[in-house]
């Protein structure tokens, strides 16, 4: 049981710094209006497994928290909208077992979601909230798109499972 329990901390913690890793390789297209953050690729682990959401959420919080333009905002915002996106693909995981249903739905509800990122954006540096949704989500919906297919061959090659 302990060595289990010391597999998934593990795993998250290589999580957590995969995606710190690849977001600071792309740090000049990381943030704004226009994000490319290819470690948004990520996201799909928790169609796999949906203890490896603190990972993702962990490496998300780590780079919003020393380098984000916006700050604090960056941090809850940001945050706070990868938790959530990610916490709604797990809970619809629990009834759809289909890995292309699953990932699918994972880029509706990240790609819907970018709308507190724009509105973030909004506040912090008054861009117009309606083309900063639009081009966040087209980055992220691209992104996560793309990542998607590689991601499942990740998936059936490296046991995300942790068992």
């Amino acid at each position: 049981m302990r060595n289990k329990k010391l597999r998934i901390v593990l795993a998250n913690g290589i999580l957590a710094a995969m995606y710190l890793v690849l977001t600071i390789m792309v740090s000049p297209v990381s943030q704004g209006a226009v994000q490319f953050r290819i470690s948004e690729a990520l996201n799909h682990v928790v169609v796999f497994n949906r203890k490896l959401i603190w990972g993702v959420f962990g490496g998300v919080f780590i780079y919003n928290l020393l380098y984000a333009e916006a700050g604090w905002l960056d941090v809850v915002f940001g945050s706070g909208q990868t938790l959530i996106a990610l916490g709604l693909t797990a809970l619809f995981c629990k009834f759809v077992k289909n890995t292309w249903a699953r990932m699918v739905f994972n880029i509706f509800i990240f790609t819907i979601s970018m709308f507190s990122i724009a509105w973030m954006l909004h506040i912090a540096f008054q861009l117009p909230f309606w083309a900063t949704y639009a081009s966040t989500a087209l980055s992220e919906a691209i992104i996560m798109t793309l990542s998607a297919p590689i991601m499942y061959v990740v998936g059936k090659s490296v046991k995300f499972k942790l068992d």
